[in-house]
């Protein structure tokens, strides 16, 4: 099905902004199969997105969407995003996987609506631009090690959205390309030529190819310009080590909550949070100032709370004011709100999993 064949179907801003753009409604298409389905994903593991993991006992969704109530992208051209979620499968084990299972469709288009004094403010023309699709096994290799540097992702994969967000925050759109790949058909010359552990997100940057998504933001941080997203202070940077080195603890007691008493034993690690965001009192982030903390957190934390409050009323917010709060600062920054999941398919997907299946 396309938008064009019902254009009442089509998120609110995707239709304003189609009809502002004067966008043949055939040129406006849906971008992902609405025959997709979550197949078998496996429970979260800590780093990176396998389409061949195994030995997993849970499982969990990664899709992706344009939220319309946060779309303007904070790109440094303006543009406003206007794409449909690809979705696809996540799995987890001792280090962060994705399992193939859905489809990484193309996105939609971008259209900038950006007006005279955003670009001024810029410095630039506001362009229209367009996310590259999915690559899969009928697409061509990009060119190896050609001096450009290339983020290999799935617009599916929570490890991979870590990167992706250190990567906008940093306003380094023009300097990392997005490769985008397809788990569910991913190209053979992606782990015969380029990333040999057959995992996303990999960076290719001065003759190397790395992976592994903790390792990458930081790699990415410390070798790019832009704000830094580390903190200098001693104490600050020895409490940021604890907790990324934690976020894997805490994905992992969440969803094997899911089996136990998932108030009870969620709201263990949830107030773990709540305490660790007490820790500094200059800004409402996990090290006072926005980081690579947050980064390494929120993806998943994204698609717990709706999971939790639509299936057993359970606002993981309450009586967690700092936890509260750091959600609603995060969502306001562009270079995060672009990545976001949709939450109604990651509830429909984990009800579908955990609780009729229980």
């Amino acid at each position: 099905m396309e938008f064009g064949d019902d254009l009442a179907q089509m998120p609110r801003l995707v239709q304003v902004m189609a009809e502002q753009a004067q966008i043949p409604e055939e040129d406006v298409t849906k971008a992902r199969d609405p025959d997709s389905r979550v197949h078998d994903l496996k429970e979260v593991v800590p780093k990176a997105c396998d389409p061949n993991s195994s030995n997993h006992d849970m499982e969990e969704i990664a899709t992706k969407s344009r939220n319309p109530d946060s779309s303007r992208s904070g790109f440094s051209d303006g543009r406003l995003a206007t794409q449909s979620p690809p979705t696809t499968t996540i799995s987890s084990q001792t280090s962060l996987s994705c399992r193939s299972g859905l489809r990484d469709a193309p996105p939609l288009m971008w259209i900038s609506v950006a007006g005279r004094g955003e670009r001024e403010k810029h410095g630039r023309n506001v362009q229209e631009y367009v996310l590259p699709p999915a690559l899969d096994s009928t697409s061509d290799q990009p060119p190896l090690f050609d001096g450009s540097t290339r983020l290999y992702i799935s617009y599916s994969c929570p490890f991979a959205q870590r990167t992706w967000i250190t990567r906008n925050y940093k306003g380094l759109e023009d300097k990392i390309k997005l490769v985008p790949i397809n788990l569910q058909n991913r190209p053979a010359w992606y782990k015969e030529k380029v990333y040999p552990p057959n995992k996303v997100p990999s960076l290719e940057h001065n003759g190397k190819v790395i992976g592994e998504s903790l390792d990458l933001i930081k790699y990415v941080d410390s070798n790019f310009e832009g704000p830094s997203l580390f903190p200098d202070d001693p104490n600050k940077k020895k409490f940021g080590e604890e907790l990324l080195l934690y976020v894997d603890t805490f994905t992992g007691a969440i969803y094997k909550s899911f089996k136990l008493d998932p108030v009870k034993e969620a709201g263990t690690q949830f107030d773990y949070l709540e305490n660790s965001l007490k820790k500094f009192d200059d800004g409402p982030f996990f090290l006072g100032q926005f980081s690579l903390v947050d980064i390494a957190f929120i993806p998943f934390i994204e698609r717990f709370q709706p999971f939790f409050a639509d299936v057993w009323k359970y606002d993981i917010t309450a009586g967690r004011p700092k936890l509260a709060a750091w959600l609603e600062e995060l969502n306001k920054i562009n270079a995060y709100k672009i990545t976001k999941t949709d939450a109604k398919e990651v509830v429909e997907f984990y009800k579908k999993r955990f609780v009729e299946q229980h």
